[in-house]
């Protein structure tokens, strides 16, 4: 069960955020609490001699072993069929695994039965490529369904949606339809229906991979925004540019294993999105793509 979020977080919540800067992002509402908390024993995620075999003899994870804790901004990186996609289903329990242990907020994917993973799902929130929007609901509407599919009131989602909103940059968008909107703003509506419930996990797979650079960069400080609230944010990507650019601890797969695990270069602590933005841009040579 999610705990409250007393007063005197929410207000540290506040003061950690940053201000309206120059891609529209506002500070996180009240009502954008952080994560729920965990145990500091408890990694969010728990991957522990994970081996997954698909029908016909494919070997997609190969004894692959790691933990992330909370708070934590991870990039999974390698070629594809490397691995990186069937970790992120392992983790919706989409598929299970054919051997190992897969936790998630202190829990064994494996002892849950099927009927119950819909409300596991709630613990993590899930960004595509391909955005996945309802073509005939509005902005708001997309967001909306989010919670209305986990039995929230009418009344909580009024409240929660404009907020999400607001921190997404979307406050102006709340009536379109995705059809109306740019690859960027499409996927800034991905990353709202995924956060609305502020899930202790967010998993992001190829988030950037349909933009352009300087979109890209936007996309990227919205992710880490998320994560300064207290989100653990766990990214799928074959972009070792950004990746780079960003200095965050890196997981990299080879034909179902893990061959590097490493944090370098990572930012400071106390670097705010705006700053991180600068810094993502000023990284950029002239002409250089992401």
């Amino acid at each position: 069960m999610h705990e409250q979020i007393s007063k005197s977080q929410r207000r540290g919540l506040r003061r950690r955020a940053d201000d309206v800067d120059d891609s529209g992002l506002e500070a996180v509402p009240e009502s954008a609490a952080p994560a729920p908390r965990m145990p500091a024993s408890k990694p969010v995620v728990e991957f522990r001699g994970v081996h997954m075999s698909y029908p016909g003899g494919t070997t997609a994870l190969d004894g692959a072993t790691f933990a992330v804790e909370r708070g934590e901004f991870v990039f999974l990186v390698g070629q594809t069929g490397s691995g990186k996609s069937t970790i992120m289903r392992l983790l919706t329990k989409e598929i299970d695994a054919t051997s190992g242990t897969v936790r998630v907020a202190g829990r064994d994917l494996g002892g849950i039965d099927r009927k119950k993973v819909p409300y596991s799902r709630r613990n993590v929130g899930v960004v595509f490529q391909d955005f996945k929007l309802l073509p005939n609901r509005t902005v708001y509407d997309n967001v909306a369904y989010a919670l209305l599919v986990t039995g929230h009131s009418r009344k909580e989602i009024r409240r929660r949606v404009p907020d999400i909103l607001r921190l997404t940059g979307l406050a102006t968008k709340l009536h379109s339809y995705p059809d109306q909107l740019s690859g960027g703003e499409q996927q800034r509506v991905s990353i709202a229906r995924a956060f609305v419930n502020h899930p202790p996990l967010l998993l992001a797979d190829e988030p950037t991979g349909n933009l352009d650079p300087e979109t890209s960069i936007g996309i990227m400080q919205l992710l880490y925004r998320i994560n300064r609230t207290g989100s653990t944010v766990l990214v799928a990507t074959h972009d070792h540019a950004m990746v780079d650019r960003m200095r965050r601890r890196v997981i990299e797969l080879e034909n179902g294993r893990i061959v590097r695990d490493e944090a370098t270069g990572l930012y400071t602590r106390d670097e705010n999105t705006r700053e991180f933005a600068a810094r993502m841009r000023g990284d950029l040579s002239p002409g250089e793509e992401l």
